[in-house]
Protein backbone atom coordinates (compact mmCIF):
# COMPACT_ATOMS: atom_id res chain seq x y z
CA UNK A 1 0.00 0.00 0.00
CA UNK A 2 0.94 3.58 -0.84
CA UNK A 3 0.41 6.17 1.82
CA UNK A 4 -0.71 9.84 -0.79
CA UNK A 5 -1.41 13.73 0.57
CA UNK A 6 -4.45 15.83 -0.51
CA UNK A 7 -4.49 18.95 -0.60
CA UNK A 8 -7.72 20.47 -0.71
CA UNK A 9 -10.47 23.82 -0.23
CA UNK A 10 -14.27 24.02 1.16
CA UNK A 11 -16.84 26.10 1.75
CA UNK A 12 -18.32 24.95 5.05
CA UNK A 13 -22.11 25.73 4.68
CA UNK A 14 -23.47 22.87 3.03
CA UNK A 15 -21.97 20.42 5.09
CA UNK A 16 -22.34 18.90 8.79
CA UNK A 17 -18.56 19.35 9.53
CA UNK A 18 -16.00 17.40 8.45
CA UNK A 19 -16.28 14.08 10.18
CA UNK A 20 -18.37 11.84 8.53
CA UNK A 21 -21.54 11.02 10.16
CA UNK A 22 -24.45 9.10 10.09
CA UNK A 23 -27.82 10.48 7.97
CA UNK A 24 -25.58 13.98 7.42
CA UNK A 25 -23.58 15.30 4.13
CA UNK A 26 -19.66 15.86 5.62
CA UNK A 27 -16.50 16.98 3.27
CA UNK A 28 -15.39 13.74 4.44
CA UNK A 29 -17.80 11.62 3.28
CA UNK A 30 -18.05 13.91 -0.33
CA UNK A 31 -14.24 13.68 -0.92
CA UNK A 32 -14.44 9.27 0.06
CA UNK A 33 -17.07 8.94 -1.95
CA UNK A 34 -15.54 10.51 -5.01
CA UNK A 35 -11.88 8.63 -4.56
CA UNK A 36 -14.29 5.75 -4.49
CA UNK A 37 -16.26 6.17 -7.86
CA UNK A 38 -12.61 7.77 -9.41
CA UNK A 39 -10.33 4.74 -8.59
CA UNK A 40 -13.49 1.84 -8.81
CA UNK A 41 -12.32 0.61 -4.54
CA UNK A 42 -13.00 1.80 -0.61
CA UNK A 43 -10.79 5.02 -0.39
CA UNK A 44 -11.03 6.06 3.71
CA UNK A 45 -9.12 9.43 4.37
CA UNK A 46 -7.71 10.44 7.02
CA UNK A 47 -8.07 14.59 7.62
CA UNK A 48 -5.33 17.42 9.63
CA UNK A 49 -8.45 17.78 11.79
CA UNK A 50 -12.01 18.34 12.29
CA UNK A 51 -13.88 21.15 11.21
CA UNK A 52 -17.53 22.33 12.69
CA UNK A 53 -20.97 22.42 10.88
CA UNK A 54 -20.62 25.75 8.87
CA UNK A 55 -16.31 26.18 8.80
CA UNK A 56 -14.56 26.73 6.40
CA UNK A 57 -10.92 25.98 5.07
CA UNK A 58 -8.75 27.68 2.82
CA UNK A 59 -6.11 24.60 3.36
CA UNK A 60 -7.22 20.83 4.61
CA UNK A 61 -4.75 18.12 4.02
CA UNK A 62 -5.68 14.49 4.20
CA UNK A 63 -4.32 10.99 4.11
CA UNK A 64 -4.88 7.85 2.44
CA UNK A 65 -3.98 4.55 1.13
CA UNK A 66 -4.16 2.86 -2.42
CA UNK A 67 -2.59 -0.19 -3.10
CA UNK A 68 -0.31 0.52 -5.96
CA UNK A 69 0.28 3.75 -8.26
CA UNK A 70 -2.39 6.14 -8.56
CA UNK A 71 -3.40 6.64 -12.25
CA UNK A 72 -2.22 9.81 -13.99
CA UNK A 73 -2.73 12.53 -11.28
CA UNK A 74 -3.39 15.28 -13.48
CA UNK A 75 -6.55 13.60 -14.84
CA UNK A 76 -7.55 12.29 -11.46
CA UNK A 77 -7.56 15.88 -9.93
CA UNK A 78 -10.37 16.96 -12.96
CA UNK A 79 -12.45 13.83 -12.23
CA UNK A 80 -12.56 14.71 -8.24
CA UNK A 81 -13.34 18.33 -8.76
CA UNK A 82 -15.90 17.34 -10.55
CA UNK A 83 -17.01 14.29 -8.65
CA UNK A 84 -17.01 16.79 -5.22
CA UNK A 85 -18.89 19.25 -6.67
CA UNK A 86 -18.39 23.11 -5.99
CA UNK A 87 -18.25 23.62 -2.40
CA UNK A 88 -14.95 21.62 -2.68
CA UNK A 89 -11.44 22.34 -4.58
CA UNK A 90 -8.79 19.75 -4.10
CA UNK A 91 -5.38 21.27 -5.45
CA UNK A 92 -2.85 18.47 -4.98
CA UNK A 93 -2.53 14.87 -4.15
CA UNK A 94 1.12 13.92 -3.42
CA UNK A 95 3.04 10.60 -3.00
CA UNK A 96 4.27 10.79 1.04
CA UNK A 97 6.11 8.08 3.23
CA UNK A 98 3.74 5.20 4.48
CA UNK A 99 3.79 6.46 8.21
CA UNK A 100 2.84 9.94 7.26
CA UNK A 101 0.23 10.93 9.24
CA UNK A 102 -2.09 14.04 8.45
CA UNK A 103 -3.14 14.14 11.68
CA UNK A 104 -0.26 13.68 14.21
CA UNK A 105 2.52 15.31 11.85
CA UNK A 106 0.69 18.45 11.61
CA UNK A 107 3.01 21.29 13.95
CA UNK A 108 1.11 23.97 13.90
CA UNK A 109 -2.44 25.50 12.83
CA UNK A 110 -3.61 28.71 11.49
CA UNK A 111 -7.21 29.80 12.03
CA UNK A 112 -8.58 33.05 11.18
CA UNK A 113 -11.94 34.84 11.66
CA UNK A 114 -13.66 37.42 9.49
CA UNK A 115 -15.92 40.48 10.76
CA UNK A 116 -17.11 43.54 9.13
CA UNK A 117 -18.94 46.33 10.29
CA UNK A 118 -20.80 47.60 7.56
CA UNK A 119 -23.49 46.05 6.05
CA UNK A 120 -22.25 44.27 2.58
CA UNK A 121 -24.12 41.81 0.76
CA UNK A 122 -21.08 40.45 -0.86
CA UNK A 123 -19.13 39.42 2.14
CA UNK A 124 -22.06 38.48 4.47
CA UNK A 125 -21.39 34.68 4.00
CA UNK A 126 -18.05 34.45 4.92
CA UNK A 127 -17.87 37.31 7.72
CA UNK A 128 -19.65 37.82 11.05
CA UNK A 129 -21.48 41.50 10.83
CA UNK A 130 -20.96 43.08 13.82
CA UNK A 131 -23.39 45.61 14.64
CA UNK A 132 -21.33 48.05 17.65
CA UNK A 133 -17.99 49.02 17.27
CA UNK A 134 -15.15 46.78 18.66
CA UNK A 135 -12.08 47.77 20.16
CA UNK A 136 -9.60 46.11 18.39
CA UNK A 137 -6.65 47.53 20.52
CA UNK A 138 -8.04 46.21 24.15
CA UNK A 139 -8.89 43.07 22.40
CA UNK A 140 -5.61 42.31 21.39
CA UNK A 141 -4.53 43.26 25.14
CA UNK A 142 -6.74 40.35 25.95
CA UNK A 143 -5.41 38.41 22.98
CA UNK A 144 -1.99 38.58 24.02
CA UNK A 145 -3.05 36.70 27.37
CA UNK A 146 -3.94 34.01 25.39
CA UNK A 147 -0.13 33.54 24.35
CA UNK A 148 1.17 33.27 28.33
CA UNK A 149 -2.06 30.12 28.56
CA UNK A 150 -1.14 26.63 28.59
CA UNK A 151 -4.96 25.20 29.93
CA UNK A 152 -8.07 26.16 27.44
CA UNK A 153 -10.67 24.46 29.09
CA UNK A 154 -12.89 27.62 29.36
CA UNK A 155 -12.95 27.41 25.87
CA UNK A 156 -13.42 23.55 25.26
CA UNK A 157 -16.42 22.15 24.19
CA UNK A 158 -18.44 20.81 26.71
CA UNK A 159 -18.14 16.92 27.63
CA UNK A 160 -16.19 16.71 24.62
CA UNK A 161 -13.61 13.42 24.05
CA UNK A 162 -10.52 15.35 24.17
CA UNK A 163 -7.63 14.12 26.42
CA UNK A 164 -6.30 17.17 27.29
CA UNK A 165 -7.25 21.00 27.08
CA UNK A 166 -3.53 22.07 27.13
CA UNK A 167 -2.70 23.94 23.50
CA UNK A 168 0.80 25.81 22.88
CA UNK A 169 -1.21 29.08 21.05
CA UNK A 170 1.84 30.97 19.39
CA UNK A 171 0.00 33.81 17.71
CA UNK A 172 -3.30 35.74 18.51
CA UNK A 173 -4.16 39.02 17.06
CA UNK A 174 -6.50 41.62 15.70
CA UNK A 175 -6.12 43.89 12.82
CA UNK A 176 -8.13 45.89 10.45
CA UNK A 177 -8.42 45.15 6.74
CA UNK A 178 -9.71 47.46 4.12
CA UNK A 179 -13.60 47.89 3.41
CA UNK A 180 -14.38 48.08 7.06
CA UNK A 181 -13.39 44.76 8.19
CA UNK A 182 -11.12 42.91 10.54
CA UNK A 183 -9.93 39.50 11.05
CA UNK A 184 -8.46 37.64 14.30
CA UNK A 185 -5.82 35.37 13.44
CA UNK A 186 -4.36 32.61 16.06
CA UNK A 187 -1.74 29.94 15.66
CA UNK A 188 -1.18 26.66 17.67
CA UNK A 189 -0.18 23.41 17.32
CA UNK A 190 -3.20 22.04 18.61
CA UNK A 191 -7.13 23.76 18.65
CA UNK A 192 -10.26 21.93 21.12
CA UNK A 193 -13.52 21.32 19.64
CA UNK A 194 -15.19 25.10 19.10
CA UNK A 195 -12.05 26.64 20.90
CA UNK A 196 -11.63 29.53 18.33
CA UNK A 197 -15.48 30.19 18.38
CA UNK A 198 -15.39 30.65 21.94
CA UNK A 199 -12.40 32.92 22.28
CA UNK A 200 -13.10 34.54 19.54
CA UNK A 201 -16.65 35.02 21.02
CA UNK A 202 -15.00 36.08 24.28
CA UNK A 203 -12.74 38.30 22.67
CA UNK A 204 -15.53 40.58 21.41
CA UNK A 205 -17.04 40.70 24.66
CA UNK A 206 -13.79 42.81 25.95
CA UNK A 207 -14.15 44.77 22.65
CA UNK A 208 -17.54 46.00 23.95
CA UNK A 209 -16.54 46.94 27.10
CA UNK A 210 -18.24 44.21 28.47
CA UNK A 211 -15.41 42.64 30.21
CA UNK A 212 -12.14 43.85 31.49
CA UNK A 213 -8.73 42.40 30.88
CA UNK A 214 -8.80 41.20 34.72
CA UNK A 215 -12.48 39.35 33.81
CA UNK A 216 -10.47 37.94 30.88
CA UNK A 217 -7.86 36.36 33.08
CA UNK A 218 -10.22 34.95 35.66
CA UNK A 219 -12.23 33.32 32.91
CA UNK A 220 -9.22 31.73 31.37
CA UNK A 221 -8.41 30.91 35.55
CA UNK A 222 -12.09 29.20 35.93
CA UNK A 223 -11.59 26.43 33.86
CA UNK A 224 -15.62 26.69 32.97
CA UNK A 225 -16.95 27.14 29.54
CA UNK A 226 -19.68 28.91 30.69
CA UNK A 227 -17.83 31.63 32.22
CA UNK A 228 -16.62 32.52 28.71
CA UNK A 229 -19.09 34.16 25.96
CA UNK A 230 -20.72 32.72 23.18
CA UNK A 231 -19.45 30.40 20.54
CA UNK A 232 -19.67 32.88 17.46
CA UNK A 233 -21.79 31.71 13.67
CA UNK A 234 -19.26 29.32 11.90
CA UNK A 235 -19.41 30.17 8.76
CA UNK A 236 -16.80 33.40 9.47
CA UNK A 237 -14.45 31.12 10.52
CA UNK A 238 -11.43 29.84 8.02
CA UNK A 239 -8.51 27.04 8.68
CA UNK A 240 -6.05 28.86 6.77
CA UNK A 241 -2.90 26.61 7.02
CA UNK A 242 -1.06 24.05 8.35
CA UNK A 243 2.18 23.29 8.61
CA UNK A 244 4.37 20.58 8.31
CA UNK A 245 8.23 19.87 8.98
CA UNK A 246 8.49 17.34 6.13
CA UNK A 247 6.23 14.88 3.70
CA UNK A 248 8.53 12.55 3.06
Amino acid sequence: MNRYLMRLAYRGAGFHGWQSQPNAVSVQSVVEQALHTALRTEVPIVGAGRTDTGVNARTMFAHFDFDGELPDTGRLLVSLNRLVGKDIAIHDIRRVRDDFHARFDATERTYKYFVSFVKNPFIYPLSWFCHTPLDLSRMNEAADILLETSDFTSFAKLHSDAKTNICDVRCARWEYLQDNTAVFTISADRFLRNMVRAVVGTLVDVGRGKLTLHDFREVIKSKDRCAAGQSMPGEALFLWDIKYDSFI
